[in-house]
């Protein structure tokens, strides 16, 4: 990668305190990272939130990238590790199938708890905005929980970014029992080559599309594409190719994340953890009432699956999508490390209603923040303006499974 950080570059803080903002190296820095990590505030004390876990690999959210890297910040004359920051190059549409832009999506930005206030995150953006437009990309962004004002604050009043975009992130915990499938819906698995076809169809006036979407379906973290339509549509549908595709059929692929990180629940209440562990008492007392129990989230780390490139269309659209969401519910129940099934959905997508989930478990409020890193103006091949100023050419955004 061509991402200069000079070696030398030290900036002060406001306490009078000098940071060096450099280059992640694994071998120097791994536990370091690590426990800095382990030391920032996840969620609000006293309220119940994830913990994320990432496998031993502080870097592996962005390696599934061929363009990555992650920078540490450095603090005082003991150069301690008190800040991190991730980001990724890619290729995506920007809502009309003859655009594409390159943009760095920046995700992982950590400021060890002790450190804050000092300027430290604002430097960390700064260096890998740098990275990303050395790198080619013209824009940047970011996403974030709505409530995470700190972070909003940091993005949208120090760094110049805009409020972009809003999704939905639809998590129904994994319990006992299967769940039953429609007797005339018929599930197919397809290949990344079908698959690919049909996605680059079907979404190519979306937003955020990647381009290297044949990557992310043929990647060993990638469980699966099913298509599902109705029975009587299957003998006229060509598997081989996916052509004479019934005019009512739904799609979704599947994303194992147990390799990349692991979560847990902390910070439930009492009554909370009490209820959870009587439902499942009660379920294993009298299995035959197939209560929704949730296994013990609070005791032991569970990884998820992510459904991703969901798409429906036709008169028996929900119910087609209803019944993929089942199937790929069970898949999760056969594994005995997936703890929930996570689909994340553009705030207007008609999916956002047809999707089972938690409303507990779930928030309807994921913000996209982006940013444009160089100041000539932005005209695509179709002509069109600024992106950040142009409305949405549809509801469905394209959520890439390793951004998750």
């Amino acid at each position: 990668m061509s991402v200069k950080i000079a070696a030398d570059n030290f900036q002060s803080c406001p306490d009078g305190g000098e940071v060096r903002v450099r280059r992640y190296e694994d071998e120097r820095d791994k536990a370091a990272v690590e426990e800095m990590e382990r030391r920032c505030e996840i969620g609000e004390q006293g309220k119940t939130c994830l913990v994320t876990d990432l496998l031993g690999d502080p870097i592996c959210r962005v390696r599934h990238f061929s363009s990555h890297v992650m920078l540490v910040a450095e603090y005082g004359e003991r150069r301690e590790i008190v800040g991190v920051i991730r980001a990724c190059i890619k290729t995506v549409t920007r809502g009309n199938s003859s655009s594409y832009v390159k943009l760095g999506y920046i995700l992982g930005l950590r400021v060890s708890p002790f450190h804050r206030r000092l300027g430290i995150g604002t430097k960390l953006v700064e260096k890998i905005e740098e990275w990303c437009k050395q790198n080619g990309a013209e824009y940047s962004y970011m996403a974030t929980d709505c409530t995470n004002q700190p972070s909003i604050n940091l993005f949208t009043r120090k760094c110049c970014y805009t409020k972009f975009r809003t999704l939905s992130m639809l998590v129904q915990p994994i319990h006992a029992h299967y769940k039953s499938l429609h007797p005339d819906v018929a599930i197919v698995k397809l290949t990344p080559k079908v698959a690919e076809s049909i996605y680059r169809r079907t979404f190519a006036n979306a937003e955020f599309f990647p381009k290297d979407i044949h990557t992310i379906l043929s990647s060993k973290l990638n469980l699966g594409t099913f298509l599902s339509m109705p029975k009587k549509s299957l003998p006229k549908w060509d598997p081989k190719t996916g052509n004479n595709l019934s005019t009512s059929y739904a799609i979704v692929s599947v994303w194992n994340t147990k390799e990349v990180f692991k979560l847990q629940v902390k910070g439930a209440s009492k009554l909370t953890y009490a209820c959870c562990m009587g439902l499942r008492m009660l379920d294993t007392w009298m299995p035959w009432m197939r209560l929704p129990s949730l296994a013990d989230v609070f005791r032991r780390q569970f990884g998820v699956y992510v459904m991703h490139g969901l798409y429906m269309e036709g008169k028996y659209a929900s119910r087609l999508m209803k019944s993929l969401c089942s199937f790929a519910y069970n898949m999760g129940r056969d594994d005995d490390g997936c703890g929930a099934l996570v689909a994340e959905v553009g705030h207007m997508d008609p999916l956002r209603k047809v999707i089972p989930h938690w409303k507990r478990f779930s928030w309807s409020a994921d913000l996209w923040c982006i940013k444009k890193l160089d100041n000539h103006d932005d005209q695509s091949n179709c002509g069109s303006l600024d992106w950040m100023k142009s409305k949405p050419s549809t509801s469905v955004i394209f959520v890439d499974p390793r951004d998750v």
